[in-house]
């Protein structure tokens, strides 16, 4: 899966990693929203009951409990949904558990082969540091030493990679196996990257989207032809795991976000962004956006707690 638009800009990319995880959780908030509502017309319904008792003193009693039992179908759905999330967010734990294991991996194998690695376990970013897999400015070829190190990338993502991925592809067919939760990758962006250099101009940055990008599909195809069963590997979701995505100098390495009069640390810092990340992303990991729909269901239980005494006292 390729992600090749030159001309999209910066937020194609994320709106690209964000449509893995939608489905499950905008199951959740839909639900939510339609008890909220619920919740809303109960609320309406019981203060024009006590609004109608304050004057006329008549207010039924069975009025009343109708208006609790309603408010404790809400109670008890929105319960089922906090169950439901805290799951989910359980899941998404043992997600991370697992993109850490698989950093660690490939960070250990890496280094094994000689290449010098970071690790952004909590952004799931493997980093090749020195000159790994480096670009001359305006170019997007590998030269000879950053080939021989996409070389050895390959090799250990081919070892790697499979114990983290559940389908496989065969001639035939694909052929999937069920992992623990959270254990299947995704999604591996291979993501291209250059320095600040011709940004601020509109030729200039639009130059270095384009060069980002190739730089990061030269990665993909030079990865894929020194290891082909790389292009084999499946999601859950039967699509190829491995994909591009480029990020012009809107990403740099931190601490060479600014240039000074250090000529020679200036053009440390220009080279180590003309580079090549990969980010790892699991099957499972919107935490946070389920952490807001969990804050969600609390902030309304208060609210029905608020609405059973009221009609209590009544």
């Amino acid at each position: 899966m390729l992600a090749f638009d030159e001309t999209a800009g910066r937020h194609e990319v994320d709106e690209e990693e964000e449509n893995y995880f939608v489905s499950m959780t905008d199951m959740m908030v839909g639900i939510l929203f339609i008890f909220i509502i619920m919740l809303m017309v109960f609320a309406l319904q019981f203060q024009k009951q006590k609004d109608t008792s304050e004057k006329l003193a008549d207010t039924s009693k069975t009025q009343i409990e109708e208006v609790l039992k309603k408010v404790e179908e809400v109670r008890h759905q929105l319960q089922d949904l906090r169950v439901k999330i805290n799951g989910e967010l359980e899941d998404l734990s043992q997600s991370q558990r697992e993109r850490t294991a698989l950093l660690n991996d490939l960070e250990r194998e890496l280094k094994a082969t000689g290449l010098d690695v970071q690790i952004d376990r909590e952004n799931g970013v493997l980093r090749l540091t020195e000159n790994a897999i480096r670009f001359a400015t305006d170019r997007s070829i590998l030269n000879a030493q950053a080939a021989a190190n996409v070389e050895k990338l390959a090799g250990v993502l081919a070892r790697v990679l499979p114990r983290y991925t559940g389908c496989v592809a065969t001639d035939e067919n694909t052929i999937c196996q069920k992992l623990p939760p959270g254990a299947d990758i995704d999604t591996v962006f291979i993501e291209g990257h250059t320095d600040r250099q011709g940004s601020e101009t509109a030729a200039g940055d639009s130059r270095n989207w384009q060069l980002s990008t190739e730089r990061a599909v030269e990665t993909y195809r030079a990865l894929t032809t020194f290891q082909t069963s790389l292009r084999t590997l499946r999601n859950p979701e039967k699509k190829e795991i491995l994909s591009v995505s480029g990020y012009s100098s809107t990403r740099p390495i931190p601490g060479t976000e600014q240039l000074n009069d250090d000529l020679e640390a200036n053009r440390q810092a220009l080279e180590k962004n003309r580079r090549i990340d990969m980010r790892f992303v699991m099957q499972v990991d919107p935490s946070d956006r389920l952490k807001d729909v969990l804050k969600l269901t609390g902030d309304m239980e208060e609210q029905i707690e608020k609405l059973r005494d009221a009609a209590q006292i009544r």
